[in-house]
């Protein structure tokens, strides 16, 4: 069994919280508690995405999705961000946590005039925990901008559009700009360059590490169950066998990312496969759990309902279809 990691209550603010990594286990933890456990991860650093180490990269993200998924969701973000800014020859704030909200819906993208933000974004994950955070503004080639969200008077959260349990612990808001100020100095590249360069694929593969992770702390439940009929065990092999292929193409694309031969064109190609092949495995897990186990797992065992309804929402930042066709453009005009 692997050791538990301890943050005592003088860094949390309340009762100690141990998150065990070989069980399933998703910690109820309020704000201050959430900002507390992603401080202490995001202080362990990360691997750059085609620095030479994203298959370890991905492995860690995969962990935490197997620890703690919204916390591997938050922190996900974070080092997104950090690669990010990197890529920009940006240095982050030092000791700020960091979101992206890049998510845009058709027609109501975010406006910037008179060096000040307005409008609405939805999805913003991390309010009230993230310091500051990377927003598109603006499209269909948006402007990325490094904003500083404490103390802002000109942005306001609202989290009643949010009706699910799932993902809560990550404080996922809708965001309205009301006149935000905007230094010349926060802009981040040109109009486009956000998802023209080359790490927003090689970035894309990150939440499907963190997918992976939770699917697998689902088949942690499984492995420590008794049940032991010929149909229960047919349905645990072929969930541990997909954790294996999860890890494999998390490892092998690591490694192709890594290669210096790596273009915009292929790293596009390899995150649309990877991501695919990642939403399938989990997919299947998904489906199998409850056919091995029934109901009992969901509404007798609140950490393994909760991760379930998790994995199930997170897995929808996958555009499915959608993706699918993009992949296939993208091979065909190869």
């Amino acid at each position: 069994m692997s050791e538990a990691k301890v943050l005592d209550a003088k860094t949390l603010g309340s009762k100690p919280v141990v998150v065990k990594t070989d069980v399933v286990k998703t910690v109820d933890v309020n704000t201050a508690d959430m900002t507390a456990l992603l401080r202490s991860v995001a202080a362990e650093g990360m691997p750059l995405s085609g620095g030479g180490q994203t298959p370890l990269r991905h492995a860690r993200l995969m962990d935490l999705g197997r620890q703690n998924l919204p916390l591997a969701r938050l922190a996900e973000a974070h080092f997104d961000a950090v690669a990010i800014l990197a890529e920009a020859r940006r240095q982050p704030e030092k000791g700020a946590l960091y979101g992206v909200w890049a998510s845009e819906i058709p027609g109501e993208e975010l406006s910037l005039s008179g060096g000040a933000i307005n409008g609405v974004k939805r999805f913003c994950s991390g309010a009230g925990i993230v310091d500051r955070a990377l927003i598109t503004v603006g499209g269909p080639e948006p402007l990325l901008v490094d904003l500083d969200l404490r103390e802002n008077p000109g942005i306001h959260f609202d989290e009643s559009d949010w009706k699910t349990n799932a993902l809560i612990e990550t404080h996922t808001t809708t965001a309205t700009f009301a006149g935000m100020p905007v230094a010349a100095d926060e802009v981040i590249g040109p109009p486009g360059w956000y998802l023209d360069r080359l790490g927003f694929w090689r970035g894309a593969i990150g939440p499907a590490a963190c997918w992976a992770g939770g699917a697998e702390g689902l088949v942690d439940y499984a492995a420590h169950q008794k049940r032991n009929d010929p149909h229960t065990m047919a349905h645990f092999g072929a969930m541990h066998s997909s954790v294996w292929a999860l890890r494999s193409y998390l490892e092998s694309a690591g490694r192709e990312i890594d290669k210096d031969t790596n273009t915009f064109a292929r790293a596009r190609i390899l995150a649309l496969t990877v991501r695919h092949l990642v939403e399938q495995s989990c997919t299947d897990i998904l489906r199998r759990l409850t056919r091995a186990y029934g109901p009992h797992p969901l509404v007798s065992n609140s950490e393994v309902s909760r991760r379930y309804l998790d994995l199930d929402l997170y897995l929808r930042q996958s555009h499915a279809e959608r993706d699918l066709e993009t992949l296939g453009r993208a091979l065909r005009e190869s």
